[in-house]
This record gives structure tokens, sequence and C-alpha cells, in this order.
């Protein structure tokens, strides 16, 4: 048990439990899919999953900090229409302005929701599902029910979606997946070991004692959304690179997903533990459900009734089993010191 408490921390048994099921569920669709282990189908997911984690990375950090952002969808297809729109008007404009545009935009609406929240001290789900409705709504004004159409973006961005980053026998990583695990790993070792990284902890674990010790709680909750609304700009112009026409429906739903990879990812609803790890992790869990499934030709209704159930169990197992096994390590810890407390004193 000592061993266990030293290198196992209780979340990570949701993670190691979830790639248990990753492999189980593959195992699964490939008996049930013809030409299922092939590089598409594994390019299908990915491109899904690429999507969905880096938007999950800034969400992560929301409710880490006890809170959670419903608007992730709106800006994702805010960002992509609206930088797919800027393409199609500038064809000489360059890819990084493009990006700038989209994640600049991203990072407006974060920061909207930001004030809102740690200096307007709204909820922060009442401020998302506002602005979740909002930042569609001005969507739909400023498109005028227009499509941004394929024919109408340069080659470079319809190319971009199969552009491989690396080869590793005849499967090929492509380079938006690779993004999205860099992010991944840059987040992950920023929030373990950087003071500013932990800070996202020590506030969502117990806000009151984070204020007193000193802590910016207010600045900390403020970056989370910006971060939030960043990564969703960025996730915004993978959107437009992998779909090239975009609607004013696009990303519509994005947020159950999202939502879904965080907390399936072992990220706790309650604030103050999880990983980016973990979230990703849940990303490409509802991924493959997600191409899976439609492969087998499952109703998109039934496919988010998968998503919320999956939610449901991810926060009930928060609630039940991770307590319970965090107060059983508890006890342990205080069993430990009690017995080698007479040992210190002879």
């Amino acid at each position: 048990m000592r061993w266990l408490q030293r290198h196992i921390r209780p979340e990570q048994v949701r993670e190691f439990s979830l790639l248990l099921l990753i492999v189980l569920a593959v195992l699964i669709f490939g008996s049930l899919i013809d030409g299922y282990y092939t590089s598409r189908t594994f390019n299908r997911i990915a491109a899904s999953v690429a999507i969905i984690t880096v938007v999950a990375v800034g969400q992560t950090l929301v409710v880490l900090t006890r809170g959670i952002d419903l608007s992730v969808g709106s800006i994702v297809g805010c960002t992509a229409y609206f930088a797919g729109a800027m393409i199609a008007a500038h064809k000489g404009m360059s890819p990084i302005l493009a990006v700038l545009i989209a994640v600049a935009l991203g990072t407006l609406m974060g920061a909207i929701n930001g004030v809102l929240v740690a200096f307007g001290r709204v909820p922060p789900i009442i401020v998302t599902l506002g602005s979740l409705a909002i930042f569609r709504g001005i969507l739909i004004d400023y498109s005028g029910a227009k499509t941004v159409t394929t024919d109408s973006l340069p080659s470079w961005l319809i190319d971009l979606p199969r552009l491989t980053f690396v080869t590793i026998g005849n499967l090929d990583i492509r380079a938006m997946f690779a993004l999205a695990v860099a992010i991944v790993v840059l987040f992950q070792l920023g929030t373990s070991f950087l003071n500013a990284g932990r800070q996202f902890y020590a506030m969502g674990s117990n806000p009151d004692a984070a204020h007193l010790i000193g802590l910016p709680t207010r600045r900390i909750q403020f970056s989370a959304f910006v971060l939030s609304g960043a990564l969703s700009g960025l996730a915004g112009f993978m959107f437009l690179a992998r779909f090239g026409s975009i609607t004013v429906e696009a990303a519509r739903g994005l947020e159950l997903q999202v939502v879904a990879a965080v907390v399936v990812g072992g990220v706790n609803i309650f604030g103050g533990s999880g990983t980016v790890v973990g979230a990703m992790l849940g990303a490409i869990m509802i991924g493959t459900l997600e191409q899976s499934l439609f492969r087998l030709q499952i109703s998109e209704f039934w496919r988010d009734a998968i998503l919320g159930l999956l939610i449901l169990l991810a926060v009930a197992s928060d609630a039940v089993i991770l307590d319970r096994l965090r107060a059983l390590w508890a006890r342990t810890d205080l069993k430990l010191v009690s017995t080698a407390a007479p040992e210190a004193e002879r």
C-alpha cells in the first residue's frame, strides 16, 4: 500500500482504467466493423481527437478551478467561420497570420467569459451558457446565412489535414494530431512543474485557503478562461482545415464532447484534481466511440445519449469510488505516521 501511495495518485486509477477501456473498445469495434484496423480508421479518429483534445486542454484548466466553459463549441464555430471568411477574402494571407487571427478571436471571447466570472462574480455555468447563445447569435448575424465553401479556400489549407508529420511503419501521423499531442505535453509539464500551473490546482482544491495564502484567485480564474478561449480559437482553425465548408452550425454540440472527454479522463468536476493527459485519454475514448458508432450507422441521438451516460458515470465514480479510495489512502497515511512516531522516539 505504501508503494502504491508513493507512486500512484487516486486520479491515475481512472487514467489506467480508461486506457484499458480504450483498448477494449478498439477490440470490440474491430470485431464488428470490417476493415476497422486500417490507417484510414486511425486517421479519421485522430482528426476528431485532435480538435477535441485541444479544446479539452483549455476546459481542463477551467474545471480545475471549479468552473466550466459551455461556450467552447460556439467559440470554435465563430473562429472557424471568421478565419475562413478572412482567408477566402484574402487568399494570399500567410498561414501563421490566419492561425493568429483565430487564436486572437478565441482569446477575446474567453476574456469576456473570464471578466464576468472572475471579476463580475457571476457563476461560470450561467456566464458560459449565456455566451454560448450570444456567440452563436453573433455568428449567425455576421455570416448573413452564407457558407464558407471549400472552393473559396487556398490549397495549403485544404491540404493541411493530410499533411504528415511522421510515418511509423504503414501509419502516417498527421500534423494536426501531432500538434494536439504537443499542446498536451506542454500543458502537462506546465501544470506539473511550474508554480503558475500548480496554482490552478491550489485554487480548485480550496479557493478560500488559496486566497488567504495570497494567491491571486481572480487572476487565476480569469487566466483559465482566457487560455480556454485561445485554445478553442486554435481548434476553430483546425476545424476549418478539417471540414472546409463552414456554416453557422459549425461545432454545435462540441461542448458536450469536450466536457465528456474531461470528466471521463479523470478531471474532477468539483475542481482541484486531474491531468491534461487524462483529458486527452478521454478525448481518444470519445473520438473512438464517435467515429466507430458512426461507422455502425448509430444515430446521432444515441451517440449523444452515450456521451451523456459517460459524463454521469464519470461524475458518479468521482463522487463514490475515487473519494473512498482517497479516504482509504488517507487512513493508511495516518496509521503509518502513528506507527512511525513511537519508533522515532526510541
